[in-house]
């Protein structure tokens, strides 16, 4: 069970998980504090230095000097402001997984294009022949050879 474990565990899918889950965790940290710190102060300042993360609606009917106060006595509350950093994160590592995903798909297109290219076109009738052809046999033109 130790060695079937083992093999398990250092097979390279698991460890590339492992790896990128890590990354995950500290690109998450990072994009954090892009916003809570980069991102967010200066549009508090742009709206009236307002710092979205106190943002909040007290749904108590009291009144409260702060958000933290609020939070400490148990105030059924909506914290909004929070929600929008987080919304503001969440975009942000969408588009930068999606960039990911895009420059990996344009790398496994252009090699699978090496790898698979069988086929040239034309530069006289623009159709495909095959990549050995020393003449189009549709338009019968001379091609050169490399």
């Amino acid at each position: 069970m130790w060695k079937e474990f083992k093999e398990f565990a250092v097979k390279g899918s698991v460890l590339d998980m492992a790896v990128g889950i890590i990354i995950g965790a500290a690109f998450g940290k990072i994009v954090t504090s892009l916003v809570e710190d980069v991102i967010m102060p200066p549009i508090g300042l742009l709206l009236g230095k307002i710092d979205f993360a106190n943002l909040y609606i007290n749904l108590s009917g009291q009144e409260w000097e702060s958000l933290d106060a609020a939070k400490a006595a148990g105030a059924p509350l909506i914290r909004y402001g929070v929600f929008l950093n987080q919304a503001i994160s969440f975009v942000i590592v969408a588009f930068a997984v999606f960039m990911l995903v895009k420059a990996v798909n344009r790398l496994r297109k252009q090699e699978e294009a090496v790898e698979e290219a069988t086929e040239k076109t034309c530069p006289y009738c623009q159709t495909d022949i095959p990549i050995a052809a020393v003449r189009c046999p549709h338009c019968t033109s001379q091609l050169e050879t490399v």
